[in-house]
């Protein structure tokens, strides 16, 4: 009984990258404490200046870490799917942090008890290491969404963000409105509304009532920036 809890566990749980880095040992262990979760759109995982009581590991959900100005205007500042975890605050030392985190596409997730979370990274064994450097990958990506925001098009920053969701829902098939894609690249709705229409035009995508499918991803690779290329080297690099 107990072998095919482990199995279930070790299929279901290496469906994010992440956790399926671990070394077996250390991968059942931690993934003995967690539990399947189902994510709907919207739901907010942690607010900001609130404590964070759980960590997040994505497998077909994505979130959205964002920052809220005064005004109530936001901007991604990251996007976590099967590639990370939501809420490395919990082995950094600090139990809040003035960025959000929303979920953006629904699906699921692995959620474990941040004292779990935390006894693991006081080990200081396979586990530590690799959380340290899927925090300095997330600290790379959030660097380069920076540098992009404010150096390259509006054309430029959708095809990342097309690209970097495409790594995360294999199937091409988003529902998103534009207005959220606004508020993510930290926009105004016409802005996507004008480049998301050049990118239908050139036969990348096809776009209508809240449905986004990528027609020609080779496409998009050419359009954008170097930072998707940027922040998905290292990734791979840091994870492998």
């Amino acid at each position: 009984m107990l072998a095919q809890v482990a199995m279930r566990y070790d299929i279901g749980t290496r469906q994010n990258r992440l956790l399926a880095a671990l070394p077996t040992a250390e991968h059942l262990r931690v993934c003995e404490g967690m539990e399947l979760v189902r994510l709907p759109v919207g739901e907010v995982l942690y607010e900001s200046g609130e404590p964070i009581r759980h960590a997040y590991f994505p497998t077909t959900a994505i979130a959205s870490l964002h920052y809220v100005v005064e005004s109530g205007a936001s901007t991604e500042i990251a996007g976590v799917g099967n590639e990370g975890m939501v809420g490395v605050s919990l082995f950094l030392g600090g139990q809040t942090t003035p960025n959000s985190a929303v979920v953006q596409t629904a699906g699921n997730a692995y959620r474990l008890d941040r004292h779990a979370l935390q006894q693991e990274f006081a080990r200081c064994g396979p586990t530590r290491a690799l959380l340290l450097r899927y925090t300095q990958a997330l600290i790379t990506q959030v660097s380069q969404i920076v540098v992009c925001n404010r150096h390259h098009s509006l054309d430029q920053q959708l095809c990342r963000w097309l690209l970097a969701t495409l790594d995360r829902v294999p199937s091409g098939q988003f529902i998103v409105t534009q207005q959220l894609i606004a508020s993510i690249l930290g926009v105004r709705r016409e802005g996507i509304t004008e480049a998301a229409g050049q990118l239908q035009q050139a036969g990348l995508i096809q776009y209508r009532r809240g449905h986004i499918s990528v027609v020609d991803r080779r496409g998009l690779e050419t359009r954008v920036c170097e930072c998707y290329a940027v922040v998905k080297k290292e990734v791979l690099r840091l994870l492998s």
